[in-house]
């Protein structure tokens, strides 16, 4: 099957199925309807009331005498009818039983819910790192839909419930499409195949101008192709890995405070980003100062990024703050809260 008309093997061939066999029994009925209207004059209740007694083959009584033209009509109706219907029965015993209307539905309920999602996330890719991207989005609460075009990892999709997903290739603009990419908040680019992820990363950009993306690459002279074709951030994962396991022979305790910060299950304290688009008035074009002086939750600022820009960490008080302004607090959940409330409250 083609992976530009993202549909699935399965649902295809079970919408194939459910539409011919509708089909076949429509112009069962309207075929002999018309017939005994035609043939025998009869008044179209009669017409259809004698057509699914002769395809049914309950061996009612006929309305009334059949003229000679009227009983071959119906012995060939009788005959088309037995095959038809006979095959009808057969592939919908098949849809049934093995598993196939059950697989239909899934996907259809799936599609149903991707198309209701705004402000989502899309997963490019579902191996290892495609795979962690999921784990931490849920962590998050931000709904998310899997885009990959392999078969068995799709089928491994569907074993857990809660994924949405969609198998085909995501170089096709009307993959993206049909995952909400125009509505969606953020992508992410996980194959291992850096001119695929170019050509995603270009497209997705074309159809969502404001559309965070984060691709993977694979290769150092990949980082600046992605980026050209419209890519928030790349990461390399054999990098990081690398500057990792570098670090935590030179500075392990640092490495581990840092993740247990961002990695943890429990988030008994977390490092978060607040945009400033919201703030309230009487904090606009003020110092840092000024805000902290009247925050009372608890939460440490250790850094901001100025209009998008620049970054600067233990900010001075000084500092003036805009609503381009993003600001990274560490707390816990209640006191980024009351913060982020404070930050926001005209009151």
């Amino acid at each position: 099957m083609s992976s530009n008309l993202h549909v699935n093997k399965i649902q295809e061939a079970s919408k194939r199925t459910i539409v011919t066999a509708i089909s076949l029994l429509i112009v069962l009925l309207l075929s002999g309807t018309s017939g005994y209207i035609y043939l025998e004059d009869l008044k179209p209740i009669d017409a259809f009331f004698m057509t699914v007694i002769t395809i049914s083959t309950v061996g009612f009584r006929e309305i009334q005498p059949l003229s000679d033209m009227g009983k071959i009509f119906t012995s060939g109706l009788i005959f088309f009818s037995l095959g038809s219907l006979a095959w009808v029965g057969s592939t919908m015993a098949r849809f049934l039983f093995d598993g196939e209307l059950k697989e239909y539905l899934k996907t259809y309920r799936v599609d149903k819910k991707i198309v209701k999602l705004k402000d989502h996330a899309i997963i490019i890719g579902y191996g290892r790192n495609g795979e962690q991207a999921a784990m931490e989005l849920r962590e998050y609460g931000i709904n998310f839909v899997v885009i990959d075009k392999r078969e068995n990892v799709i089928n491994r999709v569907r074993e857990d419930s809660r994924l949405l997903y969609i198998r085909g290739d995501a170089t096709h603009e009307d993959i993206l499409k049909q995952a909400g990419v125009d509505k969606a908040r953020a992508l992410i680019a996980t194959t291992p195949d850096d001119a695929d992820n170019v050509f995603v990363t270009l497209t997705a950009r074309s159809l969502n101008p404001g559309l965070r993306i984060v691709s993977r690459a694979s290769e150092i002279e990949s980082i600046m192709k992605l980026k050209r074709a419209g890519a928030t951030n790349v990461i390399m994962p054999e990098r990081i890995g690398g500057q990792r396991m570098a670090k935590l022979v030179t500075q392990p305790d640092v490495v581990e405070f840092i993740e247990h910060i961002l990695l943890q299950k429990t988030k008994d304290v977390s490092l978060e980003e607040i945009s400033c688009t919201n703030m309230a008035d009487q904090f606009v074009n003020k110092s840092i100062g000024k805000l902290k002086d009247a925050d009372t939750s608890g939460v440490n600022i250790i850094g901001i990024k100025i209009s998008g820009a620049k970054y600067i960490f233990n900010p001075d008080p000084g500092l003036t703050l805009s609503r381009g302004d993003q600001l990274f607090v560490i707390g816990s959940p209640l006191q980024i809260k009351n913060f982020r409330h404070l930050l926001e409250s005209n009151n």
